[in-house]
């Protein structure tokens, strides 16, 4: 069974916001755990990656679990810190350094981040709320503009 529709929709939700937020180390350990293959909420069945930057203050790597969009040969995130004020941690850390790796799966590569100009923004955008609709209301909800980043392979 498929829950991927009722996902997105509650997704949309502060109260899904909160879980996800609370949840969000036990998820990354077990996406790391199984290759991708489950989250929280089941077997993924929405492109998730796994971002690791350098930590701007502490320059140890960091790991984020994160839905992507495909753009060409690269990807495409976006910081909604799920409606949070504040941007999360990892766009700073790709501000700071733009150097990354992406783990899709068992594979890992080097990518360079680049924040989207408004063109490029406008361009993205739609891709990323077809993966998960929700992120508008997050925009609604966190009263910023919420960063979208494009990855390049290395």
């Amino acid at each position: 069974m498929d829950l991927t529709p009722t996902v997105r929709r509650l997704g949309r939700t502060r109260w899904f916001a909160r879980l996800g937020r609370a949840c969000a180390g036990v998820d990354r350990r077990l996406h790391k755990a199984t290759r991708g293959r489950w989250s929280v909420l089941g077997p993924v069945t929405l492109p998730q990656l796994v971002l690791t930057t350098t930590g701007r203050r502490s320059g140890e790597p960091r790991e984020a679990v994160l839905l992507y969009a495909a753009d060409g040969d690269g990807w495409v995130l976006i910081g909604s810190n799920w409606g949070q004020e504040h941007h999360p941690a990892w766009s700073g850390n790709l501000l700071a350094d733009p150097r990354a790796t992406v783990t899709i799966g068992d594979l890992t590569r080097p990518v360079v981040a680049s924040l989207a100009d408004a063109d490029e923004r406008e361009r993205l955008l739609p891709a990323l709320l077809a993966v998960w609709p929700g992120y508008a209301d997050y925009a609604a909800r966190a009263g910023r503009e919420l960063r979208v980043f494009r990855l390049a392979p290395a």
